[in-house]
């Protein structure tokens, strides 16, 4: 029982990270084409929200259930460097997420609120040089987790 727990566990929180990475990226990159800075605040203020809800509660409960896994089936990391490799790719993209994404989102966000809120129909400069940073540390946060699955599912 305990292993179906922690299996379930830990595959919810896959499906919540991975999910809600793929979809904010997409929900933020299609309000980016529209140039709208009132569209580009609201799904700036949206990525942020979710991202907090769904990434940050996927990736714990990932955690917790990788490490009940480990409990459960007594399986020794030494014994299995896919897993190593995994957690390693894992751990990777929380500190891109940590250190590079959720700072340039907020102030992103910030950026687009006080243009949406000043009337002007464009976004200014800082907010583009942000959104190309954004994007490729994204992509990057993106493929390690994908990555991570691959080297989970096939040993």
């Amino acid at each position: 029982m305990e292993y179906f727990t922690v299996k379930f566990i830990h595959v919810l929180g896959v499906v919540l990270f991975l999910g809600n990475i793929i979809v904010s990226a997409l929900w933020k990159t299609q309000a980016d084409k529209t140039g709208n800075p009132v569209i580009i605040a609201f799904a700036c203020r949206l990525v942020n929200m979710t991202d907090l809800a769904f990434t940050a509660l996927g990736g714990a409960l990932i955690t917790i259930g990788g490490v009940g896994l480990f409990h459960a089936t007594g399986i020794a990391i030494s014994d299995a460097p896919h897993l190593t490799i995994g957690i390693s790719l894992f751990g990777m993209a929380a500190m891109l997420w940590v250190t590079g994404l959720v700072p340039l989102q907020i102030y992103m966000s910030k950026i687009a609120s006080r243009t949406a809120q000043a009337g002007d129909q464009t976004m200014p400069p800082a907010y583009e040089k942000c959104r190309k940073l954004w994007n490729v540390i994204g992509l990057i946060a993106v493929i390690l987790p994908l990555a991570t699955l691959y080297f989970m599912i096939y040993r």
